[in-house]
């Protein structure tokens, strides 16, 4: 396929009021659209925008503490008619989309719930990436992890014009070896779907969205877009949300941050493919992926944290299955000498 060897991405944070039903979302599409025009028209005289991203919850947030209630009250199938909308409008531009994350329903998983981001292009929707350590206690999410001969790739990796793309929602980014799948299945950009709360956002002492963003960058040897929830404390209590978007180059550099704090929010930056590629190829020294002697790591060939299920006490998955998962798998994690 041929590449753009050099573009720009658009991190487009949203504050919206915390919908509570799903009949609330079109109108979040409606603003989201005027984003994605914004960015791409707005910026046309300066910098080609070819990659549009949104943040975690920019459709909905899990506003309910019950699997029943989120699939009664929020939840939507993917694909559904916001999504045929972004692929009109990703059309019209020639853009790739980073949707925000739905909470989707899945008839085969009639008791699950996923937090849900898609990469929709020019075809339509390219790859469904399903949140794989969703935020517990309190998110009640199931991750592909918990369910048993799940067939689809949880780590998916697209091919496109705009180089090797693959995504993470939040939390996810806490765990590298998450990040490094993407990364050993050839991901050039690195794309953080997110809605990283106070304390631990933008500022010091906690700034941990910067330390992570710029972390994965350099030890994947990758650009990282990273779009983080820009919604007001009276909009998505109990949290505030910082902001903060961020576009990172390999090296971790930061190249492009929004202004931290709440708020609506565009901030472009570059993507040099031609200049990663290059890099990838010509180093020795600090090249991770290759360095990786990954026969040393015996930790990960046991079981940590155990998948939900009945047998378990935590199917469908509750906040105090939850906590009684992790107190499990907090034993676990106790060195046994």
């Amino acid at each position: 396929m041929n590449s753009i060897d050099r573009y720009y991405a658009a991190c487009c944070q949203t504050d919206f009021p915390s919908p509570r039903s799903r009949d609330e979302i079109a109108g979040r599409v409606d603003r989201m659209l005027e984003m994605i025009d914004s960015a791409v028209l707005g910026y046309e005289p300066f910098f080609p925008v070819r990659l549009v991203v949104f943040p975690e919850f920019a459709h909905s947030p899990p506003v309910y503490f019950t699997v029943r209630e989120l699939l009664d009250k929020l939840a939507v199938p993917v694909p559904n008619e916001h999504t045929d909308r972004y692929t009109r409008r990703a059309q019209h531009h020639g853009v790739y989309i980073q949707t925000g994350t739905f909470l989707e329903r899945d008839d085969n998983f009639p008791d699950a719930v996923f937090n849900t981001t898609c990469l929709i292009g020019p075809t339509g929707i390219l790859a469904k990436y399903r949140k794989t350590h969703p935020w517990i206690p309190w998110e009640v999410h199931a991750s592909p992890h918990d369910l048993p001969n799940y067939a689809d790739d949880p780590f998916p990796v697209v091919e496109t014009e705009l180089g090797r793309l693959g995504v993470a929602i939040c939390y996810d980014w806490l765990f590298p070896e998450a990040i490094r799948q993407l990364a050993l299945k050839g991901a050039e950009v690195l794309i953080r779907v997110s809605a990283y709360m106070d304390p631990w956002g933008t500022a010091a002492p906690l700034d941990w969205w910067p330390l992570v963003n710029r972390c994965r960058a350099l030890e994947n040897m990758a650009f990282v877009v990273a779009c983080n929830q820009g919604a007001q404390l009276k909009n998505y209590p109990p949290f505030s949300w910082p902001g903060g978007s961020m576009i990172v180059d390999f090296d971790g550099r930061v190249l492009a941050q929004a202004e931290p704090g709440p708020g609506e929010r565009i901030v472009v930056g570059p993507i040099d493919l031609a200049a990663l590629r290059a890099e990838r190829e010509r180093r020795r020294g600090h090249h991770m992926l290759a360095h990786l002697r990954t026969e040393l790591y015996a930790g990960y060939h046991a079981p940590r944290f155990p998948r939900a299920a009945a047998d378990a006490g935590n199917w469908p998955i509750s906040i105090e299955g939850n906590n009684r998962t992790i107190e499990s798998a907090k034993s676990a994690a106790r060195p046994h000498c």
